[in-house]
């Protein structure tokens, strides 16, 4: 008992410092499109998406979360549009946001370019009281089943065929899910994101990555995620990633064909919760249909 107890303890502390944020990804060189609305159409083709992460395996009620989008071009303009879709679970919450994707992009010089986003969507909160197992159930818990809040956000994105820097803030309404005499046990506060990248041609065949997120939140600890990928002969990533005081991972990714990418990451919790759990899994695909029918001449890791 003493056991189950100290679990849910430190899973609650490690959710509260999370639970104010949006849904984290160890792969998110890959899913800039979920944090950055500018990113919409910058890698010059219908780039789709699908992302499942299963996290803390072995621990009831770990978080689950799915994610598939959508961006591409429009035409020969400078717009740039995307749609994504991400559900998260965490214990008794389901939370499944849809978004809109809206980004121009401005050549600032024959390889660099400036993209500017704007995002709206709609989150849909769940609430199920009866997983709480509560000896005496608040009745207006009952009242956060499907609760529906929009909110909007924006961000700007400076990139190359090498390099990237963006920042955003996805969610600029804040909304509190429950709120009772001034108590907010939970309420969904505005992310800051800075993300950052570069690639170095290390030989003919062989390049390497690095990268940075840092997710900014009031009220929660600020959230720096490093990671190192190398590519080789063009078709095979291979990587390690360390979010900062929580988790070290490793990923791997392979080019199967011009236009379908697939990946896998696995994180190794660094705090206490690694006695409770078995890691965590994160496997995506990315396919792109490239307009008629070319290719992109130098391979991306973003």
């Amino acid at each position: 008992m003493k056991t189950k107890l100290l679990v849910i303890s430190l899973m609650f502390a490690t959710l509260v410092n999370y639970a104010q944020q949006n849904a984290q990804f160890t792969q998110y060189m890959y899913n800039t499109i979920n944090v950055n609305p500018a990113y919409a159409g910058s890698r010059g083709a219908m780039s789709i998406f699908a992302l499942h992460r299963t996290q803390w395996v072995g621990l009831d009620g770990a978080p689950t979360t799915n994610a598939i989008s959508i961006n591409t071009p429009f035409n020969s303009s400078r717009l740039g549009l995307g749609v994504s879709i991400i559900n998260d679970k965490i214990g008794p919450t389901h939370d499944n946001t849809i978004s809109t994707d809206l980004s121009y992009t401005i050549p600032t010089s024959e390889t660099v370019k400036l993209s500017f986003g704007v995002k709206a969507s709609v989150n849909l909160f769940d609430l199920d009281p009866s997983r709480l197992n509560p000896d005496q159930p608040d009745p207006k818990l009952n009242g956060y089943n499907n609760a529906i809040s929009p909110n909007i956000g924006a961000g700007i994105y400076l990139h190359s065929d090498k390099a990237y820097v963006g920042f955003s803030i996805p969610n600029f309404i804040e909304s509190n899910r429950y709120d009772d005499n001034n108590t907010k046990v939970y309420k969904e506060k505005m992310n800051y994101y800075l993300i950052a990248g570069y690639v170095m041609d290390l030989s003919y065949n062989l390049k390497f990555k690095p990268a940075l997120l840092t997710k900014m939140v009031q009220g929660a600890p600020l959230q720096v995620d490093v990671s190192g990928n190398f590519l080789f002969n063009d078709k095979f990533t291979l990587g390690l990633a360390y979010r900062w005081s929580a988790s070290a991972s490793a990923m791997a990714g392979f080019q199967v064909s011009d236009a379908l990418f697939i990946g896998y990451g696995y994180d190794l919790e660094t705090t206490k919760l690694d006695n409770y759990n078995s890691g965590s899994h994160e496997v995506f695909l990315r396919y792109e249909i490239f307009k008629n029918n070319n290719k992109i001449t130098t391979p991306r890791f973003f």
